[in-house]
Protein backbone atom coordinates (compact mmCIF):
# COMPACT_ATOMS: atom_id res chain seq x y z
CA UNK A 1 0.00 0.00 0.00
CA UNK A 2 1.24 3.47 -0.90
CA UNK A 3 0.66 6.61 1.16
CA UNK A 4 -0.48 9.92 -0.30
CA UNK A 5 -0.59 13.25 1.57
CA UNK A 6 -2.70 16.16 0.33
CA UNK A 7 -2.03 19.60 1.83
CA UNK A 8 -4.47 22.51 2.03
CA UNK A 9 -4.26 24.56 5.22
CA UNK A 10 -7.15 26.98 4.69
CA UNK A 11 -9.81 28.22 4.34
CA UNK A 12 -13.33 26.76 4.33
CA UNK A 13 -14.14 27.36 0.68
CA UNK A 14 -10.67 26.48 -0.58
CA UNK A 15 -10.73 23.19 1.32
CA UNK A 16 -14.19 22.30 -0.01
CA UNK A 17 -12.85 22.96 -3.51
CA UNK A 18 -10.19 20.26 -2.98
CA UNK A 19 -12.78 17.53 -2.38
CA UNK A 20 -13.01 16.37 -6.03
CA UNK A 21 -9.25 15.71 -5.85
CA UNK A 22 -9.67 13.75 -2.62
CA UNK A 23 -12.50 11.63 -4.02
CA UNK A 24 -10.89 10.96 -7.39
CA UNK A 25 -7.52 10.09 -5.87
CA UNK A 26 -9.03 7.66 -3.37
CA UNK A 27 -11.29 5.96 -5.92
CA UNK A 28 -8.77 5.82 -8.76
CA UNK A 29 -5.80 4.76 -6.60
CA UNK A 30 -7.51 1.96 -4.62
CA UNK A 31 -4.32 0.66 -2.97
CA UNK A 32 -3.40 4.10 -1.65
CA UNK A 33 -3.84 5.29 1.92
CA UNK A 34 -4.92 8.92 1.67
CA UNK A 35 -3.98 11.49 4.32
CA UNK A 36 -4.88 15.18 4.45
CA UNK A 37 -3.17 18.05 6.28
CA UNK A 38 -5.09 21.20 7.20
CA UNK A 39 -5.30 23.76 9.98
CA UNK A 40 -6.95 22.55 13.16
CA UNK A 41 -9.52 25.36 12.94
CA UNK A 42 -10.79 23.94 9.64
CA UNK A 43 -10.78 20.24 10.53
CA UNK A 44 -14.59 20.15 10.74
CA UNK A 45 -14.79 20.65 6.97
CA UNK A 46 -13.24 17.22 6.40
CA UNK A 47 -13.85 15.28 9.61
CA UNK A 48 -16.63 13.15 8.09
CA UNK A 49 -15.11 12.75 4.61
CA UNK A 50 -15.06 8.98 3.93
CA UNK A 51 -12.32 9.26 1.31
CA UNK A 52 -9.73 10.42 3.86
CA UNK A 53 -8.01 7.65 5.79
CA UNK A 54 -6.28 9.98 8.24
CA UNK A 55 -6.72 13.71 8.89
CA UNK A 56 -3.72 15.62 10.26
CA UNK A 57 -4.15 19.09 11.73
CA UNK A 58 -1.77 21.99 12.22
CA UNK A 59 -2.31 24.10 15.31
CA UNK A 60 0.62 26.47 15.72
CA UNK A 61 3.61 24.16 15.95
CA UNK A 62 4.73 23.29 12.42
CA UNK A 63 7.75 21.36 13.68
CA UNK A 64 5.50 19.10 15.75
CA UNK A 65 3.22 18.20 12.85
CA UNK A 66 6.25 17.63 10.59
CA UNK A 67 7.63 15.18 13.16
CA UNK A 68 4.29 13.34 13.14
CA UNK A 69 4.12 13.26 9.35
CA UNK A 70 7.66 11.90 9.02
CA UNK A 71 6.58 8.75 10.85
CA UNK A 72 4.03 8.01 8.10
CA UNK A 73 6.66 7.50 5.37
CA UNK A 74 4.64 9.05 2.57
CA UNK A 75 5.29 8.10 -1.05
CA UNK A 76 3.87 11.28 -2.58
CA UNK A 77 2.73 14.75 -1.47
CA UNK A 78 0.11 16.78 -3.33
CA UNK A 79 0.53 20.40 -2.28
CA UNK A 80 -2.67 22.32 -3.02
CA UNK A 81 -1.66 25.29 -0.89
CA UNK A 82 1.85 26.01 -2.18
CA UNK A 83 3.17 28.42 0.43
CA UNK A 84 6.24 28.56 2.68
CA UNK A 85 4.75 26.22 5.28
CA UNK A 86 3.78 23.57 2.75
CA UNK A 87 7.27 23.92 1.24
CA UNK A 88 8.79 23.16 4.66
CA UNK A 89 6.60 20.08 4.95
CA UNK A 90 7.61 18.80 1.52
CA UNK A 91 11.31 19.36 2.14
CA UNK A 92 11.11 17.57 5.48
CA UNK A 93 9.26 14.54 4.10
CA UNK A 94 11.78 14.07 1.28
CA UNK A 95 9.44 12.29 -1.11
CA UNK A 96 8.07 12.97 -4.57
CA UNK A 97 5.58 15.81 -4.78
CA UNK A 98 3.47 17.97 -7.06
CA UNK A 99 2.42 21.54 -6.30
CA UNK A 100 -0.58 23.60 -7.34
CA UNK A 101 0.22 26.56 -9.58
CA UNK A 102 -1.39 29.56 -7.85
CA UNK A 103 -0.84 31.85 -10.87
CA UNK A 104 0.11 34.72 -8.55
CA UNK A 105 1.68 36.78 -11.34
CA UNK A 106 -1.50 36.59 -13.40
CA UNK A 107 -3.61 37.54 -10.36
CA UNK A 108 -1.28 40.47 -9.65
CA UNK A 109 -1.62 41.71 -13.21
CA UNK A 110 -5.42 41.49 -13.00
CA UNK A 111 -5.73 43.26 -9.64
CA UNK A 112 -3.14 45.95 -10.36
CA UNK A 113 -3.39 46.59 -14.11
CA UNK A 114 -6.69 44.87 -15.03
CA UNK A 115 -4.84 42.67 -17.51
CA UNK A 116 -6.54 39.29 -17.46
CA UNK A 117 -4.18 36.47 -18.45
CA UNK A 118 -5.85 33.92 -16.18
CA UNK A 119 -7.07 30.74 -17.88
CA UNK A 120 -10.82 30.41 -18.32
CA UNK A 121 -10.76 27.43 -16.05
CA UNK A 122 -12.24 26.70 -12.64
CA UNK A 123 -9.79 26.30 -9.78
CA UNK A 124 -11.08 22.74 -9.24
CA UNK A 125 -9.82 21.79 -12.70
CA UNK A 126 -6.48 23.41 -11.89
CA UNK A 127 -6.34 21.44 -8.63
CA UNK A 128 -7.02 18.27 -10.63
CA UNK A 129 -4.06 19.01 -12.91
CA UNK A 130 -1.82 18.66 -9.84
CA UNK A 131 -2.67 14.95 -9.49
CA UNK A 132 -2.44 14.21 -13.19
CA UNK A 133 1.12 12.76 -12.76
CA UNK A 134 -0.48 10.10 -10.54
CA UNK A 135 -2.89 9.10 -13.30
CA UNK A 136 -5.86 10.68 -11.50
CA UNK A 137 -8.53 12.35 -13.62
CA UNK A 138 -11.61 14.41 -12.84
CA UNK A 139 -14.72 12.23 -12.43
CA UNK A 140 -17.24 15.02 -12.99
CA UNK A 141 -18.88 14.46 -9.62
CA UNK A 142 -18.66 18.00 -8.30
CA UNK A 143 -17.80 18.97 -4.73
CA UNK A 144 -18.32 16.91 -1.58
CA UNK A 145 -19.46 17.91 1.88
CA UNK A 146 -20.26 15.32 4.53
CA UNK A 147 -22.14 16.24 7.71
CA UNK A 148 -21.57 14.09 10.81
CA UNK A 149 -24.79 12.66 12.27
CA UNK A 150 -24.22 14.63 15.47
CA UNK A 151 -24.44 17.90 13.52
CA UNK A 152 -27.69 17.26 11.66
CA UNK A 153 -30.07 20.05 12.72
CA UNK A 154 -33.36 18.92 14.23
CA UNK A 155 -36.66 20.23 12.94
CA UNK A 156 -37.34 21.63 16.41
CA UNK A 157 -34.31 23.90 16.05
CA UNK A 158 -35.92 25.77 13.14
CA UNK A 159 -38.92 28.09 13.60
CA UNK A 160 -42.27 26.62 12.55
CA UNK A 161 -42.65 29.36 9.93
CA UNK A 162 -39.65 27.84 8.11
CA UNK A 163 -40.61 24.15 8.28
CA UNK A 164 -42.07 24.14 4.77
CA UNK A 165 -38.99 25.66 3.14
CA UNK A 166 -36.81 28.73 3.27
CA UNK A 167 -34.18 30.70 1.41
CA UNK A 168 -30.75 30.83 3.02
CA UNK A 169 -28.95 34.18 2.90
CA UNK A 170 -25.25 34.15 3.77
CA UNK A 171 -24.72 37.62 5.21
CA UNK A 172 -21.04 37.31 6.10
CA UNK A 173 -17.68 37.01 4.34
CA UNK A 174 -14.09 37.13 5.54
CA UNK A 175 -13.54 40.70 4.30
CA UNK A 176 -15.83 43.73 4.30
CA UNK A 177 -15.32 44.43 0.60
CA UNK A 178 -16.87 41.02 -0.19
CA UNK A 179 -20.05 41.82 1.80
CA UNK A 180 -23.12 43.86 0.97
CA UNK A 181 -23.39 46.86 3.31
CA UNK A 182 -26.03 46.53 6.02
CA UNK A 183 -28.37 49.02 4.39
CA UNK A 184 -28.35 46.94 1.20
CA UNK A 185 -28.94 43.74 3.19
CA UNK A 186 -31.86 45.38 4.98
CA UNK A 187 -33.39 46.34 1.66
CA UNK A 188 -32.83 42.85 0.27
CA UNK A 189 -34.48 40.93 3.12
CA UNK A 190 -37.41 43.36 2.97
CA UNK A 191 -37.90 42.84 -0.76
CA UNK A 192 -37.92 39.03 -0.63
CA UNK A 193 -41.37 37.70 0.25
CA UNK A 194 -40.39 34.25 1.51
CA UNK A 195 -39.15 32.74 4.81
CA UNK A 196 -35.45 33.51 5.25
CA UNK A 197 -32.67 31.97 7.31
CA UNK A 198 -29.63 34.20 7.82
CA UNK A 199 -26.36 32.25 7.77
CA UNK A 200 -22.96 33.21 9.12
CA UNK A 201 -20.56 32.85 12.02
CA UNK A 202 -20.50 34.37 15.52
CA UNK A 203 -19.01 37.54 14.03
CA UNK A 204 -22.24 38.01 12.02
CA UNK A 205 -24.64 37.48 14.93
CA UNK A 206 -25.24 41.17 15.75
CA UNK A 207 -25.91 42.06 12.12
CA UNK A 208 -28.20 39.05 11.86
CA UNK A 209 -30.20 40.19 14.87
CA UNK A 210 -30.58 43.66 13.37
CA UNK A 211 -31.84 42.18 10.10
CA UNK A 212 -34.19 39.69 11.78
CA UNK A 213 -35.74 42.50 13.82
CA UNK A 214 -37.18 43.89 10.57
CA UNK A 215 -39.58 40.92 10.38
CA UNK A 216 -39.10 38.36 13.17
CA UNK A 217 -41.64 35.93 11.65
CA UNK A 218 -40.18 35.88 8.15
CA UNK A 219 -36.49 36.16 9.09
CA UNK A 220 -34.65 33.71 11.35
CA UNK A 221 -31.13 34.65 12.42
CA UNK A 222 -29.00 31.48 12.57
CA UNK A 223 -25.68 33.36 12.70
CA UNK A 224 -23.60 32.30 15.66
CA UNK A 225 -26.21 29.79 16.86
CA UNK A 226 -24.84 26.78 14.97
CA UNK A 227 -21.38 25.35 14.34
CA UNK A 228 -19.97 25.03 10.81
CA UNK A 229 -21.40 21.60 10.06
CA UNK A 230 -24.80 22.55 11.46
CA UNK A 231 -24.76 25.68 9.30
CA UNK A 232 -23.87 23.45 6.36
CA UNK A 233 -26.94 21.34 7.17
CA UNK A 234 -29.10 24.47 7.10
CA UNK A 235 -27.61 25.20 3.67
CA UNK A 236 -28.42 21.63 2.57
CA UNK A 237 -32.07 22.05 3.58
CA UNK A 238 -32.60 25.42 1.90
CA UNK A 239 -34.53 25.83 -1.34
CA UNK A 240 -32.05 28.41 -2.60
CA UNK A 241 -28.90 30.13 -1.32
CA UNK A 242 -28.13 33.83 -1.76
CA UNK A 243 -24.52 34.40 -0.85
CA UNK A 244 -21.39 36.47 -1.15
CA UNK A 245 -18.12 34.98 -2.43
CA UNK A 246 -17.50 32.88 0.67
CA UNK A 247 -17.11 29.34 2.02
CA UNK A 248 -20.82 28.61 2.43
CA UNK A 249 -21.26 29.33 -1.28
CA UNK A 250 -19.03 26.35 -2.08
CA UNK A 251 -20.79 24.21 0.52
CA UNK A 252 -24.09 25.09 -1.20
CA UNK A 253 -22.61 23.99 -4.53
CA UNK A 254 -21.53 20.70 -2.92
CA UNK A 255 -25.19 20.08 -2.06
CA UNK A 256 -26.23 21.03 -5.61
CA UNK A 257 -28.27 23.96 -4.35
CA UNK A 258 -29.25 26.72 -6.78
CA UNK A 259 -27.14 29.76 -5.89
CA UNK A 260 -27.41 33.50 -6.42
CA UNK A 261 -23.85 34.68 -5.90
CA UNK A 262 -23.11 38.36 -5.19
CA UNK A 263 -19.61 39.63 -5.99
CA UNK A 264 -17.89 42.76 -4.71
CA UNK A 265 -14.16 43.42 -4.96
CA UNK A 266 -13.34 39.88 -6.16
CA UNK A 267 -14.33 38.50 -9.55
CA UNK A 268 -15.43 35.11 -10.93
CA UNK A 269 -12.44 35.29 -13.30
CA UNK A 270 -10.29 34.13 -10.38
CA UNK A 271 -11.89 30.73 -11.03
CA UNK A 272 -13.75 30.28 -7.73
CA UNK A 273 -17.38 30.64 -8.78
CA UNK A 274 -19.87 27.87 -7.84
CA UNK A 275 -18.73 24.47 -9.08
CA UNK A 276 -21.16 21.60 -9.71
CA UNK A 277 -19.28 19.16 -11.92
CA UNK A 278 -21.31 17.54 -14.66
CA UNK A 279 -24.89 18.36 -13.71
CA UNK A 280 -27.71 19.49 -15.95
CA UNK A 281 -30.33 21.01 -13.60
CA UNK A 282 -32.71 20.32 -16.52
CA UNK A 283 -30.30 22.22 -18.76
CA UNK A 284 -30.64 25.38 -16.62
CA UNK A 285 -27.47 26.99 -15.25
CA UNK A 286 -27.65 26.27 -11.50
CA UNK A 287 -26.31 29.64 -10.40
CA UNK A 288 -26.49 33.34 -11.12
CA UNK A 289 -23.54 35.70 -10.75
CA UNK A 290 -24.54 39.19 -9.63
CA UNK A 291 -21.80 41.78 -10.10
CA UNK A 292 -21.16 45.35 -11.22
CA UNK A 293 -19.28 45.17 -14.50
CA UNK A 294 -17.31 48.00 -16.06
CA UNK A 295 -15.69 49.33 -12.86
CA UNK A 296 -12.10 50.33 -13.58
CA UNK A 297 -11.07 49.57 -10.00
CA UNK A 298 -12.37 46.00 -9.90
CA UNK A 299 -10.92 43.60 -8.87
CA UNK A 300 -8.89 45.56 -6.35
CA UNK A 301 -7.67 42.48 -4.47
CA UNK A 302 -7.64 38.71 -4.86
CA UNK A 303 -8.85 38.42 -1.26
CA UNK A 304 -10.42 41.60 0.12
CA UNK A 305 -10.07 44.63 2.37
CA UNK A 306 -11.63 45.98 5.56
CA UNK A 307 -12.86 48.97 3.56
CA UNK A 308 -13.02 50.11 -0.05
CA UNK A 309 -9.61 51.57 -1.06
CA UNK A 310 -11.40 54.10 -3.28
CA UNK A 311 -13.91 55.02 -0.53
CA UNK A 312 -16.95 54.73 -2.86
CA UNK A 313 -17.52 50.92 -2.64
CA UNK A 314 -19.40 50.97 -5.94
CA UNK A 315 -18.82 47.25 -6.51
CA UNK A 316 -21.38 46.56 -3.76
CA UNK A 317 -23.30 49.83 -3.50
CA UNK A 318 -24.32 49.56 -7.16
CA UNK A 319 -25.42 45.91 -6.99
CA UNK A 320 -28.92 45.52 -8.44
CA UNK A 321 -31.05 44.11 -5.64
CA UNK A 322 -33.97 43.97 -8.05
CA UNK A 323 -31.96 41.53 -10.16
CA UNK A 324 -31.40 39.39 -7.05
CA UNK A 325 -35.12 39.46 -6.24
CA UNK A 326 -36.13 38.69 -9.84
CA UNK A 327 -33.74 35.72 -9.99
CA UNK A 328 -35.04 34.51 -6.62
CA UNK A 329 -38.64 34.55 -7.84
CA UNK A 330 -37.68 32.73 -11.02
CA UNK A 331 -35.98 29.94 -9.08
CA UNK A 332 -38.89 29.56 -6.68
CA UNK A 333 -41.38 29.46 -9.57
CA UNK A 334 -39.33 26.80 -11.39
CA UNK A 335 -39.64 24.38 -8.45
Amino acid sequence: MKKLLIIRFSSIGDIVLTTPVIRAAKQQLPDTELHFLTKKSFAAVLEANPYIDKLHTLDNDLDAIIATLKKENFDFVVDLHHNLRSLRVKKALKCKSASFNKLNIQKWLLTNFKINLLPKEHIVDRYMATVKPLGVQADGGGLDYFIPEKDVVGQQDIPAAHHFGYIGIVIGAAHATKRLPMEKLKELVTLIDHPLVLLGGPEDKANGEELAALDPIKIYNACGKFNLNESADLVRRAKLIITHDTGLMHIAAAFKKPIISIWGNTVPAFGMYPYYGRTSFNQVQPYELIEVNGLGCRPCSKIGYDACPKKHFKCMQDISLQQVVTNTRQWLQSK
